[in-house]
């Protein structure tokens, strides 16, 4: 009898997750290809993509919206407004690094949040670590650094990597609020109600820094609905999807995987180039991540 391979569980959350940090892999492209300032840039990205993300949630199959609603506290609105400020930050100031630098040296920073994740998953989700986790983040890190590594010596920007460095404490932010509310909310509605507090933020910061909202060609235009829609609208929902079925610094380690596809995207699409020096780094960041894979804490809740 042949045996059907139905792809559900961890195995879902974690091809949910790898797909999800490859379509993420694209927003430095856009962002570096976009007419717009970096703080516009960031603006549309959310602001495009909140009513396709509005209309999925409206959309979604289901049982009938009485049965799936559920009470939610002050306590539970202010964590959705938290989760947007930390997205609002990291996307702004991410933007910012991936003009300053190298695509290469923006997205490695840019995900250096494991590190800042582990010790807010210890502090505040009471998750704890085997060696082989540990083991696992050393060599996904040094892989990263391997990748990035031919790109920094003079062909990158100071302030650039330091915005880098600080959008991973955003994105960290991000990732653990993320965590903590896919516990009893569906991934389209943390999607809908934290764009709907970051998206105000992001215009906010685009007119202080005088950028145009504005762009002058329909390339331009198509820039902005492909950075909202498959960087955002689609990566970062599979990614926030999966975030209830592994473990926040497994998660964040996975998305090491950013860096890899960034930098193949920047070399195919840019003319960055790729040595072997980050060839063989990137084979290192798949390689820690199968390293520190955990097991699931807790079941898939609903999409």
């Amino acid at each position: 009898m042949a045996t059907r391979f139905v792809l559900s569980g961890p195995g879902l959350a974690l091809a949910a997750l790898l797909v999800g940090a490859i379509a993420i892999g694209f927003a430095p492209i856009f962002v570096k290809s976009s007419e717009l300032g970096p703080g516009a840039t960031a603006f549309y990205r959310m602001f495009l993509a909140l009513p396709l993300l509005l209309g999925a949630l409206y959309f979604r199959p289901g049982p009938a919206e009485g049965a799936r609603k559920i009470e939610k506290s002050g306590r539970d609105y202010a964590l959705f407004a938290l989760t947007g400020v930390f997205f609002a930050g990291d996307l702004a100031i991410w933007h910012w690094s991936i003009k300053l630098t190298t695509v290469a040296n923006a997205t490695l920073l840019g995900n250096a949040a494991p590190i800042f994740v582990a010790a807010a998953a210890w502090a505040l989700l009471g998750e704890r670590f085997g060696p082989r986790f540990w083991l696992g983040l050393l060599i996904a890190g040094l892989g990263t650094v391997m990748v990035v590594g031919t790109s920094v010596g003079g062909h990158g920007s100071v302030l650039g990597d330091a915005l880098g460095l600080l959008a991973a404490v955003f994105y960290a932010g991000y990732l653990i609020c993320v965590k903590m509310l896919r516990r009893s909310n569906g991934t389209l509605e943390i999607m809908v109600l934290s764009g709907l507090a970051a998206t105000p933020i992001l215009l906010v910061v685009s007119l202080a820094s005088g950028e145009s909202l504005l762009a002058v060609t329909w390339q331009g235009w198509l820039i902005l609905v492909g950075l909202a829609v498959v960087s955002h609208t689609f990566g970062q929902s599979l990614i926030a999807f999966s975030m209830a079925h592994l473990a926040a610094s497994y998660s964040s380690l996975t998305l090491l995987i950013q860096p890899v596809a960034a930098a193949f995207f920047a070399w195919v699409l840019l003319n960055e180039g790729m040595q072997l020096q980050q060839a063989i780094g990137g084979v290192a960041v798949l390689a820690g991540i199968l390293l520190a894979r955990e097991r699931p804490r807790a079941p898939l809740p609903p999409l």
